[in-house]
């Protein structure tokens, strides 16, 4: 499932016409701001406000002579306006509309993103709750530990999400500055207050300070938040390859008619989405390492910067939508296997009861050295040989004369796996038992 409607929203962001709209925008909003102070006479105000407009077309045009978009951008606005055009860009530079108008834009990618993450979000919390008391095997190093619950697995998934929305709007909030304090940000040309009024209208902060740029490390923080959602996804998608695999088989995603997994192998059913997640999020990370590049610039500014985020500003944030949107249907469509759970749990005769029996032997004055020793060689043996652990422990006499039957089955009772679950979702979701 892909919502194609966000991504057109997040694609009609970085058109030409809407980069442009932006600056536009900024140009006549700073104009507003001279008029006020009496710098600009008001009839020439009424007039850039009525005619002022740009030809996508002609800028590009123009562009091939100056070979500076910004340039060629005033011009094309200048030949709408007239001679009022000379008031337009007073005291200003190039990166001043640049980057407050980067800004607004990556600010309005971020409002896509966090509405894409609201939805996955909600998705995740629908599986959690479906599968709060499924149990399955838990792993660590891959290999059979102690019983969880699938709907603890979609928890964690759920808080990491969780966190990575907080950062996102944390990541919002940094970038969401503008500056108009012209070439090498000292105010030298333009009023202060003009950045004000500016900023104020388009519900940005004004950098506190900048040179003639704003500063990079703010777009890397961004970017870098965009990476860091994008490793949960690839982390997510890694798991879901894990479970599906034919030997697991826990999980699958789903499997549409007509869909076919393998040009050579009718029976394949492969988890495509997702290992096109953990590739796509490869490339995420590239785009956060490029924005970090992008800190250190040469004294005032260079422009090195700019042909990166010409290419990671759109790509990134259209990429994450798209994943997200993906992801997001990946879960809600994903097939969960129960019965094959629990006999994952089965297949190993019980040893993953390993540490009730030792915790019981430590309850009955055996100091935990020994009782681990007394455990480890009977789980050891069920491992070699194939055997019930339960059974190896009732003919094992260091734990019968210690335990008896009834308190060794309750050892192994898997709910006892399952005794702090209504707290866990009470902790995450907020819900009570």
């Amino acid at each position: 499932m892909i919502n194609r409607y966000s991504r057109a929203k997040m694609k009609a962001i970085w058109s030409p016409e809407n980069r442009y709209r932006k600056w536009l925008d900024i140009e006549i909003m700073a104009c507003e701001a001279m008029a006020k102070r009496g710098e600009i006479p008001a009839e020439s105000m009424r007039n850039i406000r009525k005619k002022a407009g740009f030809d996508v077309a002609r800028i590009d045009e123009i562009e091939k002579t100056t070979k500076h978009d910004v340039i060629a951008f005033l011009t094309s606005v200048t030949e709408m306006v007239g001679e009022d055009g000379r008031f337009i860009h007073r005291g200003l530079t190039s990166s001043d509309i640049l980057d407050t108008s980067l800004g607004i834009l990556l600010r309005e990618a971020a409002e896509i993103l966090i509405e894409d993450l609201d939805l996955l979000l909600a998705a995740i919390r629908k599986k959690a709750m479906a599968h709060r008391n499924t149990l399955m095997i838990g792993r660590s190093h891959g290999i059979h530990a102690e019983p969880i619950t699938f709907g603890l697995k979609m928890a964690i998934w759920y808080t990491e999400m969780q966190r990575n929305r907080e950062r996102l709007v944390h990541a919002r909030e940094t970038i969401s500055v503008g500056k108009l304090s012209g070439a090498v940000g000292t105010f030298s040309f333009i009023d202060p207050a003009i950045e004000e009024y500016v900023c104020e209208k388009l519900a940005l902060k004004p950098a506190p300070v900048s040179s003639q740029i704003v500063q990079r490390d703010r777009h890397a923080e961004y970017f870098s938040t965009l990476a860091i959602i994008a490793s949960s996804i690839d982390k997510f998608a890694q798991e879901i390859r894990l479970l599906q695999r034919t030997e697991v088989r826990e999980a699958e995603e789903y499997f549409s008619p007509g869909q076919k997994g393998s040009s050579a192998m009718p029976h394949k059913r492969n988890p495509v989405l997702s290992e096109n997640l953990s590739g796509l999020s490869r490339l995420m990370r590239s785009y956060a390492l490029a924005a970090l590049e992008d800190v250190a610039l040469w004294h005032e500014r260079d422009i090195s910067h700019s042909s990166v985020e010409r290419v990671i500003g759109p790509d990134a944030t259209i990429l994450l939508d798209f994943m997200l949107s993906r992801f997001t249907g990946l879960i809600d469509q994903l097939v969960v296997y129960p019965e094959r759970m629990l006999a994952n749990i089965a297949m190993t005769k019980g040893v993953i009861f390993s540490q009730t029996v030792l915790l019981k032997l430590i309850e009955k004055g055996i100091t935990r050295e020994a009782a681990y020793a007394i455990v480890q060689r009977n789980a050891m043996r069920s491992w070699q040989e194939g055997l019930e652990f339960k059974d190896l422990l009732l003919r094992d006499t260091e734990v019968s004369s210690r335990i008896n039957p009834e308190d060794l089955d309750d050892a192994f009772q898997i709910d006892n796996f399952l005794k702090k679950q209504h707290f866990i979702f009470s902790r995450v979701f907020g819900d009570r038992p």
